[in-house]
């Protein structure tokens, strides 16, 4: 990338695209068509259902740019609809970008913004193959639509958890709200004192969280592998909290979660304890951690309870008895969503 700043207007709509286009590689059998047409082109196989999952990313609502870098930014909205199809048992294939731009972004800073969006690509084996760009008198607008595959008759719903099933979480907890708190902290700092340079070395792991998430399709892979086939599936990006809610909503179940077996990393807990809150809380209500939540036939309990990256943290229940978090003390207390609100 070169050191001059090129004004939107220079290239144009058409060009900027051509732009872009330059930086896509292809990577599925099944992109016939990529950008440049009305259109991309997607043929998958008739064996095999096609999911698809869109998200807005909305500057000032789901990210700040003054601690988020344009790159990150560009990355994670990539790896947030990655994990929206992992969550349907489904492996990404092709993904199309809109995006509402406002005129004090140069064609360099929405060039960064793709990078990290081709560095996503790359990362999960996933083709851009088109979007939209148009003017905004905003912020920044990201609107991403992912589609992905998976064999006919096996994508992964929420509402398909049954009584006895184990509930099980991926990775740990609590980071990336932790990891907001730390940057919404130093961009007050900032503001107050304009040179003071914030230090976010001790804060790496829950930064990392936050700004540059990742989608676990590792873990998706590896069920396969191991034969598991999940009844209910969510990603986890409101909470664990509202996260369960759905799962058993939609299921018609209750479900025991106990709180002693929620994971959290040590990084996690020292920032939880710098700004003296609940673990427990953070864990719960924080979200955007987007792992994988998910329910399996109490049949997969051996081939699951040593894997390193998954956590049991309970099971379904009659819907009768409720929906709780069990304390260390064996106390049922009825599981409330706190988490994002989106309205």
């Amino acid at each position: 990338m070169s050191d001059s700043i090129t004004p939107l207007d220079k290239v144009g709509e058409f060009g900027l695209i051509r732009r872009i286009q330059q930086t896509v590689t292809l990577r599925q059998a099944s992109t016939s068509l990529g950008i440049g047409d009305d259109a991309a082109i997607i043929t998958p196989d008739a064996n095999h259902d096609l999911v698809v999952s869109t998200d807005l990313l909305v500057e000032g609502v789901h990210f700040d740019l003054t601690f988020c870098p344009l790159k990150h930014l560009g990355y994670k909205a990539i790896a947030v609809n990655v994990s929206d199809v992992a969550a349907m048992n489904a492996i990404p294939t092709q993904l199309v970008v809109g995006i509402a731009v406002g005129a004090r972004y140069s064609v360099e800073a929405i060039e960064e913004l793709y990078e990290g969006m081709r560095l996503a690509c790359e990362a999960y084996n996933v083709d851009l193959v088109g979007g939209d760009t148009t003017a905004s008198r905003g912020g920044l607008t990201i609107s991403v639509t992912a589609m992905g595959q998976v064999p006919h008759g096996q994508a992964v719903k929420r509402g398909g958890a049954r009584p006895n099933d184990l509930i099980c979480v991926t990775g740990d907890l609590g980071g990336a709200f932790l990891g907001l708190q730390v940057l919404e902290r130093e961009k007050q700092a900032y503001m107050a004192d304009p040179e003071m340079q914030p230090d976010l070395e001790k804060y790496t792991y829950v930064v990392q969280r936050q700004l540059r998430p990742e989608a676990r399709m590792d873990v998706i892979h590896e069920l396969r592998d191991l034969g598991v086939v999940p009844t209910a599936m969510i990603d986890i990006s409101d909470g664990l909290a509202s996260e369960v809610l759905h799962i058993c909503q939609q299921s018609g179940t209750g479900a025991r979660v106990f709180s002693e077996n929620l994971p959290i990393a040590n990084p996690t807990l020292e920032v939880a304890a710098e700004f003296n809150l609940d673990p427990i809380m953070c864990m719960l209500n924080g979200g955007e951690d987007y792992e994988l939540l998910f329910t399996v036939p109490l049949s997969a309990h051996d081939k699951l309870k040593n894997h390193p990256d998954i956590t049991i943290i309970g099971h379904i229940t009659e819907k009768s008895d409720g929906v709780n978090l069990i304390t260390k003390a064996g106390q049922p207390v009825p599981l409330r969503a706190q988490g994002w609100q989106h309205f």
